[in-house]
């Protein structure tokens, strides 16, 4: 993977709580029906967080935010254009549990968003 900033040194997943949880018992997170469609872990930047906690996962609740080590994924990890052809983190395999740097609780805000706060990143 080519040199990226400080931006893209760690990339995230959202996702239930329960779907981490039995990740994090079998060892790898296959991904949601989205990804096993896709063929690829929809992950995103820190700066894409907001934007995909809006558009995918509005109204739902017991979500988690993991952490991850860009690096640590190894040449599985691409950047590919997506939404607005800005470039998104895609895993081309199963998401290790065990190289998971941070888990956050995401809750809803007010207006039924996953709060993504600023202090977490």
């Amino acid at each position: 993977m080519a040199a990226l900033s400080d931006t893209f040194k760690i990339v995230y997943k959202i996702l239930p709580r329960a779907e981490w949880e039995g990740a994090v018992e079998a060892g790898t997170y296959a991904g949601s029906a989205d990804d096993l469609r896709d063929g690829f872990v929809h992950l995103s930047a820190a700066t894409q967080l907001a934007g995909t906690a809006a558009k995918y996962f509005h109204g739902k609740s017991d979500l988690v935010l993991v952490a991850f080590q860009a690096e640590d994924l190894g040449p599985a990890l691409k950047w590919e254009p997506s939404r607005g052809g800005e470039l998104f983190p895609h895993l081309f395999s199963d998401l290790p549990a065990d190289k998971a740097v941070a888990v956050y609780e995401l809750p809803l805000g007010d207006d039924g968003v996953p709060l993504i706060a600023g202090g977490l990143l």
